[in-house]
Parts: structure tokens; sequence; C-alpha cells
């Protein structure tokens, strides 16, 4: 799983490239129907126009894409430690796990010690076992 930073780059650089995709889409398939007094344009060669139901179908179905992404994109930006917290509250929760960073640290190393005396318990009595 990866942070939610680079989750939220991630859908942005999705929502990119469904709006580049649904703009070729629309530039694509549409219609091309002429303005007001100019003459009717026609497509090039390999470009099909989609019906009308059907560009309109897929331009709903683009639009509900696109917004769904968003949607995602702001409960990602909202998720985001920091967001609605003062710079006091961020540098007291920093100085929090900080110091239960250092209590973790100190009881790792009281483990160790322990484990190391535990081993030398041991190896004496290996010892001792192979004296007799």
């Amino acid at each position: 799983m990866t942070d939610r930073l680079t989750q939220l780059q991630d859908a942005v650089d999705q929502m990119a490239t469904q709006c580049f995709s649904a703009l070729r889409y629309i530039n694509d398939h549409h219609d091309y129907v002429p303005l007001s007094g100019e003459p009717k344009v026609t497509p090039d060669e390999g470009i099909t126009i989609d019906d009308p139901a059907t560009f309109q179908a897929a331009q709903t179905e683009l639009a509900r894409d696109l917004i769904v992404k968003c949607k995602q994109v702001e409960v990602l930006i909202t998720s985001l430690p920091g967001i609605g917290v003062s710079e006091e509250e961020q540098e007291g929760r920093l100085r929090n796990l900080e110091a239960m960073a250092r209590e973790a640290e100190e009881e790792r190393k009281q483990a160790a010690e322990e484990r190391e005396r535990a081993r030398e318990k041991l190896e004496k009595v290996l010892a001792n076992l192979r004296r007799v």
C-alpha cells in the first residue's frame, strides 16, 4: 500500500489522462455541425462520427467518470495529515512521535541487552553440561 500523497498524485495523473481521453473522444467523434452561416465541414478520413444518441451517452459516461475521479481526489486531499491542523499542533504531534520513537529505541536496547545476558547464561549452562 502506498502513502496517501502518492495515491493523490496517482489519482491526479489518472484524472488528467481521463480529461485528455474525453476531449480526444469528443474531438474525434462529434458531428461537424456548422455554426450559423458557415458551410458544413467534412471530417478527415478514418474518423467515425457517432450518431447523436451514442455520442450523448458517451459524453454522459465520460462526465460521470470524471466526477467520480474528482471525488476520489477530494477524499484523498481531505485525508492528508495536516489538513485543518495548525502548525503548532503538527509540531506538537512531531515532538510526541519523536518521544515515542526514543522510548521504543530505549526498549529495543534493553531487550537486546537482556537477550545478550540470556545468551551468556545459556552458554555457561551448556559449557557446564559439556563438562559433565
